[in-house]
């Protein structure tokens, strides 16, 4: 036998006898969620009032899918204002609790206004939605911050209109300054409208992780984590939800901890 042709042999009973234990080729092995990734919140604010606001959903669901930063786990949110909703299209995602959302981070970051599309990371980072280059630089500098230990899990219907889950969050650590809030929200897995007005009108427009509902559960700090059974009340029914968990700093916005699962009916 040759020596090529005795390697080639050799290489043949090596994979065969990896699939016979179950293990899969390297490259299909790099497609497996790593849990030692650091979650990073991802916050885009828009409209489908706003001509600007598509590419930014674009690159919203482009992060979403490749997870382009090395050690990070993009957990990314769609939330929609409300204040383009009187020049021709009323945006059906939208919401005046979003648009406060938004000015409290333009009064953290000293804005003189809110703008979309605007994305914000973990709290700390601002910039136009659509800057691809800056949302990854952003995102590899958030994953080097500090995070507390976050799990969503036993996801479940209550009833129609509103969803159960357990939260598992632990103490701040020593660096925190104040008490965190936890917020746990209600996405939309995707959505499309068909927009017949406004700066948009006669687009189709897609959307990855639509937040529909949010609510506030409590509080950590140094001394008290987090245990128990959530309920969130499901606005409207969608197939595919995404339930996301975080704890934030209500003074200067910083993300403690992020945690994701998903549901679908």
């Amino acid at each position: 036998m040759t020596r090529s042709r005795f390697l080639y042999c050799s290489a043949v009973v090596v994979l065969l006898l990896s699939m016979a234990l179950g293990h899969a080729p390297a490259e299909s092995r790099e497609n497996t969620p790593d849990s030692s990734r650091t979650p990073i919140l991802v916050e885009l604010f828009t409209s489908e009032g706003c001509s600007d606001c598509p590419p930014a959903d674009a690159l919203l669901g482009r992060l979403d899918r490749s997870q382009p930063v090395a050690g990070a786990q993009l957990i990314v949110l769609s939330e929609h204002v409300d204040y383009w909703n009187d020049i021709g299209w009323n945006d059906p995602y939208s919401s005046h609790a979003y648009s406060e959302r938004q000015g409290a981070y333009a009064r953290r970051f000293g804005l003189d206004g809110v703008y979309t599309p605007q994305m914000v990371v973990d709290g700390k980072f601002q910039f136009v939605g659509s800057d691809e280059r800056r949302a990854v630089t952003a995102a590899e500098k958030a994953a080097k911050a500090a995070k507390i230990r976050m799990s969503l899990s036993r996801a479940h219907l209550e009833s129609e209109t509103a969803l159960s889950v357990h939260l598992d969050a632990g103490r701040l650590p020593s660096t925190a300054r104040r008490p965190a809030t936890v917020l746990v929200v209600i996405a939309d897995e995707q959505d499309e409208s068909h927009v017949i007005g406004g700066e948009n009108g006669g687009r189709t427009l897609k959307h990855v992780a639509v937040l529909r509902s949010i609510k506030n559960v409590g509080s950590l700090d140094q001394a008290n984590g987090l245990s128990e059974d959530v309920s969130i009340e499901i606005p409207r029914r969608n197939e595919h939800m995404r339930l996301i968990a975080f704890a934030q700093d209500e003074d200067d916005g910083t993300i403690w901890g992020v945690a994701s699962t998903r549901f679908s009916k």
